[in-house]
């Protein structure tokens, strides 16, 4: 099974801390934007002949922030163009502040049946930090519309003036309301963000604040009954996110729309990032990608360990063979014992223990080496 990705570039506003391709002032291109990428699911269709698709994710940038009629073409282009199952994940990112009954209810006609919904913090002293153009109350009536639904929030850690017990909370609140899977992040202070500045200054936490508010969430998400799938990702029983799942195990997707990025029959591709030369190149009947790239051999080999590593099963000898022809516990005998304090190694898998995960990128390294 593959899955299908669709960027939407539009935004209310910018976030301080945003560095995704995302455009606060460019709302009156949106219907054509759509229109191209519906183009562009056709054109790249032929190559997908014979695929099945699983998932459709439709994230940004804020999707929700465009006429909900725009959605329904793009699901709709998805179904015609493409094998997607009838019981296909599709989900849609949501800013709390731009939906309304009218929109959930529209999108679950259009097949909609998974929801991301962006909390990030429950203090609104803390959203307004960020830049972020929704309150907790705002919160509270997305997620009301949702009763009922399968629907992830977003939580940010290592915000300006944030707590352990600020995680906790939040994440208490996106309990109470229903939230079936929950993503808890740590911020990155990207050079070049606005939010860049309060990390010069000095005014965000350190990295072991970080790892002490990423241990108090943990314990709260398994008082609570999610399980940690993946390093940022937890949920209920059966909830995982099945599009990003696809990902971590480095299955196939298809990615439309300005940056979008996909991984097809071997190949690593990305599209523009420069909005107006997407309309150009995808109007002039062309795919819109600046760069293609085919992992082999020792690429491939990390790209696989890496991808596997940041999951909590870690990574499956026999797929590991299956893929490369060779014993990953033979390939990497060296780096499994000097690791041997932070894996796992069972009968067919070597993952990271659960306590090491929060650092995993740490420990991913020492395999390339």
């Amino acid at each position: 099974m593959a899955g299908i990705y669709v960027h939407i570039p539009f935004c209310k506003s910018k976030c301080r801390y945003c560095d995704f391709t995302s455009f606060p002032d460019k709302l009156n291109l949106a219907e054509s934007y759509v229109a191209c990428v519906c183009r562009e699911m056709s054109k790249r269709s032929p190559a997908a002949e014979g695929v099945n698709f699983d998932t459709l994710y439709i994230g940004g940038g804020t999707p929700s922030v465009i006429d909900k009629t725009y959605i329904g073409m793009i699901i709709a282009a998805a179904k015609k163009y493409y094998n997607l199952s009838p019981s296909a994940e599709i989900t849609i990112e949501m800013n709390p502040g731009t939906v309304d009954e009218s929109k959930i209810s529209f999108y679950k006609k259009c097949g909609v049946n998974r929801f991301s919904v962006g909390l990030q913090s429950a203090i609104d002293s803390q959203l307004a930090d960020l830049g972020r153009c929704h309150t907790l109350n705002s919160f509270v009536y997305c997620a009301k519309l949702l009763k009922g639904e399968n629907f992830n929030a977003d939580v940010m850690i290592g915000l300006k003036n944030q707590t352990a017990e600020d995680v906790q909370n939040t994440i208490k609140v996106a309990h109470a309301f229903g939230a079936s899977h929950i993503s808890m992040y740590a911020l990155t202070p990207e050079d070049g963000t606005p939010i860049y500045t309060d990390y010069l200054n000095g005014e965000l936490p350190d990295g072991d604040e970080v790892a002490a508010m990423y241990a108090a969430g943990l314990s709260c998400l398994e008082s609570l009954g999610y399980r940690r799938y993946e390093v940022s990702n937890f949920c209920k029983e059966g909830k995982e996110s099945r599009h990003n799942l696809n990902y971590w195990h480095r299955g196939e997707y298809l990615g439309f729309g300005v940056s979008a990025s996909s991984f097809f029959k071997g190949v690593r591709f990305t599209n523009t990032f420069d909005l107006d030369e997407y309309f150009k190149c995808i109007l002039s009947d062309n795919f819109a990608v600046i760069d293609a790239q085919k992992p082999e051999g020792e690429d491939a080999r990390e790209e696989f360990i890496m991808l596997a590593l940041r999951t909590a099963d870690g990574v499956c000898l026999q797929d590991y063979k299956s893929c490369f022809g060779s014993d990953f516990l033979t390939d990497y005998a060296a780096v499994i014992k000097k690791l041997s304090h932070c894996l796992e190694v069972g009968e067919n898998r070597v993952r990271i223990r659960p306590e090491y995960l929060f650092v995993q990128n740490s420990i991913i390294v020492e395999f390339f080496a």
